[in-house]
């Protein structure tokens, strides 16, 4: 068994602004594990607020002991991009080998297209307000917010899309007050859902305070270790694979998620269409799918997902799978 890692570059179509920060491309690890004349391919998005580096994830691929398997890898790697690139590409070398997709392999029924939302990225509310009327035909946008000035940004997207389904992410960028102060209004704007309001670790007051309207934990939620201390905070969890460790975890995650009576969100980071991929096999039945990656970005990997009127398809073996 042999694996590599490149480090792949994908340009953004505009520029992409949260309240950390603003980015121009998406910058990936590739993940290339070989045997047997086969290869299984995955990608991961190392992630600054979890102290993630391209070099630090690739150090952490570097120093496996191999040759691994899945189960092997679930204690080799904590949760993390490392994990998840290396278990992604130990599925679809499976599948490679097994000449089956990977749903069959993991007992899985065979994937439909589901409906994603599209990001807005933070800007002015004017700017906001012409992206959201250039998106208006989407059925479900995202809102990325997390500043004091929020308001003025959510009358704008809302009068820019009048009819599309709103859901809105902080971030982390609120406070218990900033956001007590805006749930009712966010709820008379008609927005569905809030991600992470407030600063994973700090969020016990999500407990204390009301919920008018279902509260996601994206940054307090990474694996199955996570959902005790969301008890009585937070209404859905938001599974992305850079967070669990991979498809692994990220189904375990699912399933334990839902017999805990959370409803299911199903991220991403800013990557290509080979993150997603996988990623498109858990989020079927999710409450909010939200794999919009590939159409941030001006240009994509070969063989890439379809997106249409339907929505997010399942990949095409040639991609991953």
């Amino acid at each position: 068994m042999q694996i590599t890692v490149t480090r792949d570059s994908f340009p953004l179509a505009e520029v992409f602004t949260i309240s950390r920060g603003s980015r121009t491309e998406a910058r990936v690890l590739t993940v290339h594990v070989a045997e047997g004349g086969l290869t299984g391919r995955g990608e991961c998005v190392p992630y600054a607020r979890y102290d993630e580096t391209l070099d630090s994830v690739a150090a952490q691929i570097a120093a496996l002991d191999l040759p691994l398997d899945r189960a092997a890898l679930q204690e080799a790697l904590p949760a993390g991009a490392a994990r998840n690139a290396v278990d992604c590409a130990l599925w679809d070398l499976a599948a490679k080998r097994a000449g089956r997709r990977v749903w069959e392999l993991a007992g899985l029924s065979a994937p439909g297209p589901e409906i994603t939302a599209y990001t807005l990225s933070l800007d002015t509310p004017e700017n906001m307000r012409a992206s959201a009327a250039r998106h208006a035909s989407r059925p479900l946008l995202k809102i990325k917010l997390g500043t004091p000035e929020d308001m003025p940004r959510l009358e704008a997207v809302r009068a820019g899309a009048p009819d599309s389904r709103i859901i809105v992410d902080a971030n982390e960028g609120w406070t218990a007050e900033v956001y007590a102060d805006l749930a009712p209004h966010l709820v008379r704007l008609g927005v569905e859902m809030v991600e992470q309001p407030l600063p994973a670790g700090a969020d016990d007051m999500l407990a204390e305070i009301d919920r008018p309207l279902p509260v996601c934990a994206d940054e307090s939620c990474h694996d199955r270790a996570s959902l005790p201390a969301l008890r009585g905070k937070y209404d859905m969890v938001n599974i992305k694979l850079d967070k669990t460790g991979g498809l692994t975890e990220a189904l375990a995650l699912r399933d334990a998620a839902r017999a805990e009576g959370y409803a299911v969100m199903v991220g991403c980071m800013v990557g290509s269409s080979l993150a997603m991929a996988p990623a498109v096999l858990v989020a079927q039945g999710a409450a909010v799918t939200d794999l919009d990656g590939p159409l941030l970005l001006a240009e994509d990997r070969d063989n890439a997902l379809t997106f249409d009127a339907a929505g997010v398809h399942p990949p095409d073996a040639a991609l991953w799978g």
